[in-house]
This record gives C-alpha cells, structure tokens and sequence, in this order.
C-alpha cells in the first residue's frame, strides 16, 4: 500500500491527467479525424476523377500513395521543428498548410499535378501525428498515454464512418457552378483543416504550465511524473542505444508497416470495390454501404482494447487482430456479391483497425518499463 502522501501525490496526479484528457484529446482528435479524411477523401474521388483525369488503375495507386512518400521524407524534420517552435504554432501550421493543398486538389487538369498534389499533400502534413504524440508525451505520464493513443486511433475509424456517406453526397455537388463533383469534395473538405488550424493556433497550449484550469499541486505532479521519466532515459541511454533494442525497434516497424500497407491499402480502394459489386446500381448508397465496414471497425476496437485491458495481455491480441486482418483481406479478394464483400471488408477493418490499441499499448511500455524483457508480453 502507498504512504499516505504518495498516495495523494498518485491522486493529484491522476485528476490532472484527466483534466487533460478533456480539454486537449478532443481537440486533437477532431484535427486528426480531418486529417485522416483529406488524406482518404481521394477513394471517393477517384470514382470521378480517374475517368476525367484519364488514370489507370496503376496511376492512381501511385498518385494515391506518393502522399506517403512527401510523409516520410519531411516527418523527422517537422517533428525537429515541432521542438523548437512549439507545439502550437507547428500544429497549426501543418493544418493550414495541407488544409490549402487539399483545396488545390480540386484543380488538378493531369497525371502529373496529380502527382505533385499528392506528394505536396504529404510534405505538408508530415509531422501532424508523431509531432501529436509528442505533444501528449509532454503532458500525460506513460500509464496515461497508451489510452490517449487509443483515442486518437478511434477517430481514423469515426472519419471513415462520416466521412464515407459525407464524400459521396458532396460528389452529388457535380455540375454545381461548373464544377465537377469531386471538385467540390477537396474544396470543402478541405477547408475544415484551415479553420480548425486557426483554432489550434488560439487555443492550443504548448505546456502544462500555461493553463489556468490545472492547480499548482496538478501541474507539479505531472512535472514531477514527466522528469522522473526524461531521467529515467538519460540513465539507460546506453541501452537504448543497444542491438537489442533495434532489434526490438525493427521488427515493430515492420508489424506497423504491415498495419499502415493494409489500412490504407483497403481504405484508398475500397469505394471502388463495393462499386464492381453494385454493378453500376444504387451508386447513391454506396457512401452508406462504405461506412459499414468503418462501424464495425469501431466495435472491433472497443472489443480487443477491453480484452487486451482485461487480460493484460498485447502481444496475442496484436497477432489476433493481423490475422483477423488477412483473412479478411483474402476474402474480400474473392468476394463476388455485395454482403459478401461487406462481411469480408468488416473483418479486414476490425483486425486492422483493433490492431493498433495493443500495439501501441505495448510499445509504451516497452519504452517506459526498458529494459526488463518481461516487458513483451
């Protein structure tokens, strides 16, 4: 049992912690619920663009992938700057910025600008979600961080479920003041990211001390949970540093890669594959029947991240989820009707997306409990 005064220190701390939790999450998941929309919006606007713009399947694959490519290559960078600017300013200038090239999406007249649109896409919102977990690194303890986490990966799923009926209403917008239907759809999903980046630059603290909403005893707790940590990691730099923590480090890229290839991989293409299974009918459903898979992605979440809690346990439930994942994705593959591919493409969503709540509960405590290898489990 804990003294009486750590006891209460654990209690201060935990009241600031919630606190936190409701004034900065939701904020930061309405900004990561558009970002996730205007890098997805594309799925429905191929169902357009890809006829007036000409593109073959292969070249909108790759249009739709070089926004990854615009990512990794300015994501370290952004984050760099995220440091030394703060949290606010680069935050929302990464809002505006892709919410602008967003907008620029629906003036694309070639292969090639679609190209560059993309890859711009991508150089502007690089940074958005790692600067994100820094951003929560500075103000929750890393008991607190996996659920953060798990919050923030929820709202990818609830864009997909709004997003989804959303993008296909806008591409009604067709002819509407001359312009085409997809057109309206990157203008006007566009444009939430710039004013919600106008927002974050008002009302986004860049540290605990800031606030007026957190007690002294919140924010010394907090300070007190985060320097024991930064300590923690200066001591162990040398195993940090270790083969075995890159070997550790390695094979978690890779299970991420494998989850980021499949997550995208289905959503960027899967308005085009419930499309073939309709046959050219009832297209003016298609944004609802898209949205069933999202929804039960969202169940599937709430299931594994119970059952992972509950157990304790991360590592099976990580290879649970991928496996779930595969079959689905084989499935879908060879589905043929309608149910079919949507009982196929729920199960690829629900491993897909329950995947990323015990993967990245693991990974935090990886970090904060290194190096015991008890850790993995």
């Amino acid at each position: 049992m804990l003294p009486k005064s750590e006891s209460d220190m654990q209690d201060v701390m935990r009241s600031g912690a919630n606190k936190v939790a409701l004034r900065i999450l939701p904020l930061l998941c309405l900004g990561y619920v558009i970002a996730y929309l205007d890098r997805i919006n594309v799925s429905f606007a191929a169902l357009q663009l890809n006829e007036d713009l000409n593109l073959s399947p292969a070249a909108y694959g790759l249009g739709a992938g070089l926004f990854f490519a615009g990512y990794v290559v300015f994501e370290v960078p952004s984050n760099l700057i995220l440091r030394r600017v703060g949290a606010r300013l680069w935050i929302s200038r990464i809002m505006i910025s892709w919410g602008l090239i967003s907008v620029l999406m629906a003036f694309v007249h070639s292969e090639a600008t679609f190209y560059l649109c993309r890859f711009l896409l991508g150089v502007a919102e690089a940074g958005f979600l790692p600067g994100v977990i820094l951003y929560v690194n500075q103000w929750l303890p890393p008991q607190d961080r996996a659920r953060a986490l798990s919050v923030l990966a929820a709202s990818t799923a609830v864009a997909g479920l709004v997003g989804s009926p959303l993008s296909m209403s806008l591409l009604g917008l067709d002819s509407t003041w001359g312009l085409r239907g997809w057109q309206w759809l990157f203008v006007l999903e566009g444009i939430p990211a710039v004013v919600l980046g106008v927002v974050v630059l008002f009302m986004l603290p860049n540290t605990p001390m800031e606030v007026n909403w957190l007690t002294q005893r919140e924010k010394s707790a907090l300070q007190s949970a985060l320097g024991r940590e930064t300590g923690h990691l200066e001591r162990h730099q040398f195993h940090l540093m270790g083969r075995s923590l890159f070997g550790k480090v390695g094979l978690l890229g890779i299970v991420y890669f494998c989850m980021v290839l499949g997550m995208y991989g289905v959503a960027l293409w899967m308005p085009q594959i419930l499309r073939k299974t309709l046959d050219g009918t009832n297209l003016s459903l298609l944004g609802w029947f898209n949205a069933i898979p999202f929804l039960a992605a969202i169940v599937g979440m709430l299931a594994f991240g119970w059952s992972s809690d509950r157990f304790g346990e991360r590592k099976l439930h990580v290879v649970g989820a991928l496996i779930l994942a595969s079959a689905g994705c084989v499935l879908a593959g060879k589905a043929t009707g309608l149910v079919e591919c949507l009982v196929a493409l729920s199960l690829a969503l629900i491993g897909l997306w329950s995947v990323i709540v015990p993967f990245w509960a693991f990974t935090t405590r990886v970090w904060a409990a290194w190096p015991p290898p008890s850790a993995w489990r």
